[in-house]
């Protein structure tokens, strides 16, 4: 079960939550920034939490005259550099964005070294999209229904690609055959680059993978789209039909992306940060990059609200990893 947070319902109530908050004066903000802040990314440079966090460097560095330096510290699926924010102090200057993995993680790596819903700060969601199936124009498939057909027809036979195991369209496309009674032979990649490379190709007969990753190529008429996971048409590819619509009803999974602190960073800075952050999604070249680049629908929440949307994520699909012996790569 995912929430649906709809920008109105997002932007309400963090001056009230910040009313009456007693800190020590170094904590004030007024003292902040006295130094560089630092974005962590988990991820190394490309894919799109880097474009993310490097849009919302610029526009609030120009905005604000805060200096501030992207730090990519990728592994694991985000968790190393996750980790590095959670176990910073807790001042203001450690910040990190991260992808839906970081749902994905607690249930699936073990033995991480910080726990996801207490050690960190949710600051805000900034946005979900969903993914995209797709398949080369040689095969046969014209729909998602085609595939499921098919599938039932000689089970283990037709392969899909993911970015890697455990990965949300892994998760995703586990779910699917159970709701559909139908099975595919999962081919987990280490990332986007090498998927893509072997369904242009025609190595595999299917891919799932982000709008922003897949989009491109669907436009040129390198792959088919067949799907969009959300329980909507993606604004990106309005021509393809979501599995909802595709004997699949209320089904959504959607990729998403956030901001954290470290868990005892004092609300009035986390408030600066989050009215910064707005501020910046707000600017309409800044929207438009987003929604073209990314696929991504602007969520902009509170952090309450975006408290309440990790930890469903972390059950949704810990219980998917659970229920299914998922292992890392």
């Amino acid at each position: 079960m995912t929430i649906r947070l709809t920008r109105r319902g997002a932007l309400t109530g963090l001056a009230g939550a910040t009313l009456g908050v007693t800190l020590p004066a170094s904590a004030q903000t007024g003292d902040w920034p006295k130094q560089p802040i630092k974005f962590v990314v988990p991820f190394p440079p490309g894919g799109s939490v880097d474009p993310l966090a490097r849009v919302m460097q610029k526009n609030i560095s120009e905005a604000t005259g805060w200096n501030i330096v992207v730090d990519n510290r990728p592994g694991a699926g985000g968790s190393i550099g996750t980790a590095v924010v959670a176990k910073a102090p807790a001042d203001g200057y450690s910040w990190v964005f991260v992808f839906d993995t970081h749902g994905v993680n607690p249930s699936l790596i073990p033995g991480m070294t910080f726990d996801t819903e207490k050690d960190l700060a949710p600051v805000m969601l900034v946005g979900t999209s969903p993914m995209a199936v797709v398949t080369h124009p040689d095969r046969p498939y014209k729909n998602f229904g085609d595939v499921v057909k098919a599938a039932q027809a000689t089970p283990d036979k037709i392969t899909y690609g993911s970015i890697g195991n455990g990965s949300l369209g892994h998760l995703t496309m586990t779910l699917v055959q159970q709701a559909g009674k139908f099975q595919v032979v999962h081919v987990p990649y280490k990332g986007g680059g090498p998927m893509t490379q072997d369904i242009l190709g025609g190595q595999i007969d299917l891919a799932i993978g982000s709008v922003a990753l897949l989009a491109p190529h669907i436009r040129a008429g390198k792959v088919r789209a067949l799907a969009a996971t959300g329980d909507k048409r993606s604004p990106v590819l309005p021509d393809v039909p979501s599995l909802a619509e595709q004997g699949f009803p209320g089904f959504s999974a959607l990729a998403w992306w956030g901001v954290l602190a470290p868990a005892a960073t004092p609300q009035p800075i986390i408030a600066r940060m989050h009215g910064a952050l707005e501020k910046a999604l707000a600017q309409p070249d800044v929207r438009k990059l987003l929604g073209e680049q990314l696929g991504m629908d602007l969520v902009v929440s509170q952090p309450d609200a975006f408290r309440t949307f990790i930890h469903e994520q972390v059950e949704r699909w810990g219980k998917v990893v659970r229920d299914n012996g998922i292992k890392p790569d």
